[in-house]
This record gives structure tokens, C-alpha cells and sequence, in this order.
């Protein structure tokens, strides 16, 4: 083992000795190399004459660029845009992300967590998180309506095995029940279980109520308290996007990050739906756990190995994306502009729920419950999802998501408001004209 990994992982040991029974393998070996970025980090401090470490081309004092790639970025100089960011992300948006979790979710007040490590957007995220802190064949607990590229990510190539649960109960609530049947199951048998939440939810578009928020939070603190070591992976890819009095207006990382030494609560989000910027890729992942003693070297510890990995993997994440959502963030309209497109989505949401209160599509399917997102599903009663996907897109020339035998899911957000109507009712056509 390096001896910079060694270093890390006694700090870890000192200030929380679960934290190194969670870790994977690769985590446990991870580091932040010294070397080269060392070096180079040491002279850009202090070269104040000639500085020939850093691997870029540069022009006079600024980094070399084509004049047809700067015509397109305004007011942002080469030196803030082309170069190479850092492997944990620029300082600057790093610490503005971090402040901006705690302005969102107001019961983080009082808890410690880490900065956040930015990251390629949070496909990227999930998959540096598995590198960390799973082995091949430890448990990922999740319900059984989720997004695709977890099976991807954590199953086929991380080896992780996927436990799941019912994600609804039948009078349309979560169902808390099967959740903790499928926890307190997997916590018996295994040392280390990891239970990945996402909401806004992908695909249904449902989010926690508070009370549903609160069980939940109960169960895994308990299923701690009992002996097992548990990591929960909050997803919040939607984060904000909730329509609905009764959703949870907070992560459930909120909840977890401090609630007991032998869970550590991992938060994955970022500005790709959040900050409308899906193709910038820009994304982060926040530890929160116990730590006895000052925290601050054990999250800097954990840090270090999760750059670490993103430096053996990516490098680092795009310095013009980075650039992009912190200037969009330090500037004076970011939350009145932010407000203007949440309620555009908030008002296709509530149309989508209207329309679908129509008794005739009651012959047709039944509606998951959603309240939040970008998406919503149905269930149909009488012909295959792919079935029908393929019949609407030929006939019709309207596109939706086939999943499994019998769900559709439809992503509102695509679609104006006005549009609505007829879209669902050229879904109950088609089932009508495949009856």
C-alpha cells in the first residue's frame, strides 16, 4: 500500500474506525498523489519568475488559445476556462455548492460535512462512489422501479448484487413497510449494506412525505445502532423540483449525515438538472457522518482518496463547465431565474395531474403517484408497454419510455403545457386501437 494511502487511512481510523470497514478494497488503497501536482501546485505559488512544471502551452502570461475557441466564451479569460481544473474541482465552486447545500436544506444546520468533490455529472458520481466503497457481491439495496444505469454502473460492472423492494404500497403511498422488511433482511446477513435513495425519483417523479422521510431515517439509524454498517447514496439528481405541499422539501442526507457513527450518508447532486445545464456534466458528491474529534482531517481524508479516484479515472472534471455553473451562481438574477423555470415545470406537472383525474383513462391505466421531477409513469391494464411505445411512435408520432411489461413513463418536462391533453390522449387511442 502507498504510503500516502496509509496516512489517509490511519487519520480515518482515528476519527471514525467504521468509516475503514465500509471502504472498498480500491478505497482503502486510494490517495491523492503527491508528485508532479505537488510540485506543480508548490510553483504556482511560489514561481513567482518562470514556472516550467505544468503540462499546458502558454503565450506570453496567459494559457495558449485559439482565437476561434475564445470568440465563443465572452469575458471568460483561457486562464479561467481551458486549463486544467483540479481533481476535487475548482475551490471556488466547490465552497460556493457546499454553501448552497446548506441555504437548501435548513436542517443541515449544526452538522459537518465534507466539501464536495466535483465530479463528470453523477453517472461519474455513482460510479466513483462504487470504486470507494463497494467489493464485488456487497448489497445495494434500491426499490424496484429505478433508474437503468444503476444495474449498469453498480451490477454488471462494479459486481455489486442488487437487493430490491416494492417501491409503492397500493393506496399509493411509499411503502416504508417493504423498505424496512428488505433493510432489517439484508443487515442480518451482511456486515456492510448500502441503500441508494433517489428523489425526485427517476422514473415516477414521486418524492418523500415527511412522515415517510422521518420511517426511513428511523429504520436505517436503527438497522446502525443494531451492529451494521450502512452507507446511504442519496441521489438527488432533482433536486428542488418538488410541486407538492406534502413532499419532502430537503435530502435525506439531511436527515442521515450525523445520525450515527456507524452510517456514513454519501450526497450525490449536481447543476445538471438543478441549474438546467445538462450537457455541462458538472456534478458532486458530499460525505456527512460522526466523527469524534475534529472532522476536518477525516473528511480531508476522504476527500483526497475520492479525487483520487477521479484523477485515475477522468482527471478532472471540465474547467469551462465548472466556470460556467459558478459565475451562473455568483450572479444576481441566478435565483429569480432558477424560480422562473421551476414554475414553468411546476405548471406541467399540475396539468399532467389534472387531465389524468379524467375519469376515461381509467379504462386504460392506472397512475403512479408522483409529485415531483421530471417524470411520471402509468401502469396499463391491457397491453404491453413496448407494444404500445412502438405502435404511438409509428402511427402517431409521439415518443414515450416503455418499461418492463406494462409501464410507460412520460417525461413532462419535454413538453409544453399545452400539449398535455393530447398526448395522453393519443396514449389511450393507441390502446384502444391495439384492443
Amino acid at each position: 500500500m502507498n504510503p500516502i494511502a496509509k496516512e489517509l487511512n490511519e487519520k480515518i481510523e482515528k476519527g471514525n474506525p467504521h468509516l475503514m470497514e465500509m471502504l472498498s478494497e480500491i478505497g482503502k488503497n486510494l490517495f491523492f498523489p503527491k508528485g508532479i501536482l505537488t510540485q506543480s501546485a508548490e510553483a504556482k505559488e511560489k514561481a513567482h519568475k518562470l514556472n516550467a512544471t505544468i503540462g499546458i502551452a502558454k503565450e506570453g502570461n496567459s494559457a495558449m488559445a485559439l482565437p476561434s475557441v475564445m470568440k465563443y466564451l465572452a469575458d471568460i479569460t483561457p486562464d479561467k476556462s481551458l486549463t486544467y481544473a483540479p481533481s476535487f474541482g475548482l475551490p471556488e465552486l466547490r465552497k460556493t455548492w457546499k454553501e448552497a447545500q446548506y441555504q437548501k436544506n435548513p436542517s443541515l444546520a449544526g452538522n459537518s460535512i465534507s466539501l464536495p468533490i466535483a465530479v463528470n455529472g453523477i453517472t461519474h458520481a455513482i460510479s466513483v462512489f462504487a470504486d470507494v466503497w463497494l467489493d464485488p457481491g456487497d448489497v445495494v439495496i434500491l426499490p424496484d422501479m429505478f433508474w437503468g444505469n444503476y444495474n449498469m454502473i453498480l451490477n454488471v460492472r462494479k459486481h455489486a448484487r442488487l437487493s430490491h423492494y416494492q417501491i409503492f404500497t397500493a393506496d399509493g403511498g411509499y411503502n416504508t413497510e417493504a423498505f424496512e422488511a428488505r433493510v432489517r433482511e439484508e443487515a442480518g446477513q451482511n456486515k456492510k449494506i448500502t441503500v441508494l435513495l433517489n428523489f425526485p425519483h427517476n422514473p415516477t417523479g414521486y418524492t418523500l412525505t415527511e412522515k415517510e422521510a422521518g420511517r426511513i431515517a428511523q429504520v436505517l439509524t436503527d438497522v446502525a445502532k443494531s451492529g451494521t454498517n450502512v452507507i446511504l447514496v442519496a441521489d438527488d439528481a432533482y433536486f428542488g423540483l418538488f410541486y407538492e405541499a406534502d413532499a419532502l422539501k430537503e435530502s435525506i442526507f439531511s436527515r442521515l449525515c450525523n445520525a450515527h457513527p456507524r452510517l456514513l450518508a454519501v450526497k450525490l447532486d449536481g447543476a445538471t438538472k438543478e441549474n438546467y445545464v445538462w450537457g455541462l456534466r458538472i456534478g458532486f458528491m458530499t460525505y456527512g457522518c460522526p466523527i469524534n474529534g475534529d472532522p476536518a482531517p477525516v473528511y480531508d481524508a476522504l476527500e483526497r482518496k475520492t479525487a483520487g479516484c477521479v484523477r485515475g479515472n477522468i482527471s478532472n472534471a471540465c474547467h469551462l463547465s465548472q466556470r460556467l455553473v459558478y459565475e451562473s451562481m455568483m450572479s444576481k438574477s441566478y435565483m429569480a431565474e432558477k424560480e422562473d423555470k421551476y414554475k414553468i415545470l411546476e405548471s406541467r406537472a399540475k396539468k399532467v395531474k389534472a387531465v389524468l383525474k379524467n375519469p376515461k383513462y381509467a379504462e386504460a391505466w392506472d397512475v403512479y403517484p408522483f409529485n415531483s421531477g421530471y417524470f411520471m409513469c402509468v401502469r396499463l391494464k391491457s397491453v404491453k408497454s413496448e407494444t404500445l411505445r412502438k405502435h404511438v411512435l409509428e402511427k402517431y408520432g409521439v415518443g414515450v419510455i416503455a418499461l418492463g411489461d406494462a409501464d410507460i413513463r412520460v417525461a413532462f418536462s419535454s413538453i409544453e403545457e399545452s400539449d398535455v391533453q393530447e398526448l395522453f390522449d393519443i396514449l389511450l387511442q393507441g390502446v384502444k386501437d391495439l384492443r
